[in-house]
């Protein structure tokens, strides 16, 4: 599973090269044009080896209704040029997957108003919202293990003080906390200032429970007999978290993770559908599913939902991960 799940992630890594074209490119002549169709086998009968599209056509006085116009068909190709893009923003590339010839488009999972292709804009907006869900969970196990192992290791009034913050942080609503925070910021900015400002909310509102959990975890594990003895023999505290203490949170960490991720790309689709996340002309697959406000979307064209649906195998792949770490960690419940 955590491999499906890896290539999930690098499939949008590699975005530019598996995308058949630029994410913000629009084609006016082809809005909300259903997926495109792959033949083997054209009207004669004739099998081909190579798949290959028809052109699409709007029959006269149609305004949004399309048909294959097969007077013509066009190979699909591989290995094209096309559009420029940068992969993890460093490496320069022109070469796509596939593609294929003009004037026709390859729209595998349809275009939306602007004629845009909403497979390209699929890829590239999993760079936001996927990467926002494992960010956003990075940031949060990482504040969530500093302040549980301190709370754990220290006692006293540090225990008291960050349990009490961290009871208030589970009391409170996070999703209408997470609106009112990022309502509260600018809305128009950058979108990678937004991309940043969104991580870092949705990052801090979550520490609470993996800090709980780990907390337990350290006052059990300060207990146990080799670390009483190293205490004894002079160790820092410093020595006894980093060698003793901390190692033993690792499953919590990584079961945690699993778990906070989904939650928090879901966290991400939310603020970008009510435009409150990255705006556009950035996909993110939030404001990718922002057209379905309107009713005439919603009812007429089923290819919108199609990055909500995606949502649900890489939540579904995270639940699984979640799973084995949590058997492999033993003693803890999730």
């Amino acid at each position: 599973m955590l491999g499906l799940l890896g290539l999930v992630y690098l499939s949008t890594v590699f975005a530019g090269f598996l995308a058949p074209d630029d994410p913000a490119t629009q084609n006016r002549d082809f809005p909300f044009a259903p997926p495109t169709r792959l033949h083997v086998v054209d009207g004669t009968g004739r099998l081909h080896v190579r798949p290959f599209v028809y052109g699409l056509a709007r029959p006269s006085g149609a305004f949004e209704e399309y048909a294959e116009d097969q007077s013509r068909i066009y190979p699909v190709r591989f290995f094209v040029r096309g559009a420029p893009y940068r992969i993890a923003g460093i490496f320069r590339g022109d070469r796509h997957l596939f593609g294929t010839d003009s004037p026709t488009r390859l729209f595998l999972m349809g275009s939306d108003d602007y004629g845009r292709d909403q497979f390209s804009r699929f890829l590239y907006g999993g760079q936001i919202s996927l990467f926002a869900g494992l960010l956003g969970a990075g940031l949060s196990l990482g504040v969530g293990v500093v302040l549980g192992g301190l709370a754990g290791f220290y006692g006293a009034w540090v225990d008291e003080t960050i349990m009490r913050i961290a009871e208030l942080f589970l009391a409170l609503p996070w999703l209408y906390l997470l609106f009112a925070v990022r309502m509260a910021l600018p809305l128009q900015i950058e979108p990678a200032e937004a991309f940043l400002l969104v991580l870092v909310v949705i990052g801090l509102i979550g520490w609470a429970r993996p800090a709980r959990l780990i907390r337990g975890v350290v006052l059990s594990a300060k207990l146990r007999d080799y670390v009483v003895a190293a205490r004894s023999l002079g160790a820092s505290d410093l020595y006894l978290l980093r060698r003793h203490v901390l190692p033993q949170v690792l499953g919590i960490v990584l079961t945690q993770g699993a778990l906070l991720a989904p939650q928090f790309i879901l966290a991400e689709v939310t603020l970008s559908f009510f435009g409150l996340g990255v705006g556009e002309p950035v996909p993110s697959w939030g404001n990718m599913l922002a057209s379905l406000q309107r009713y005439s979307v919603l009812s007429s064209y089923w290819w919108m939902f199609l990055p909500g649906v995606a949502l649900i195998p890489v939540f579904l792949l995270y639940y699984a991960v979640a799973d084995a770490f949590h058997q492999r960690s033993g003693a803890f419940s999730v």
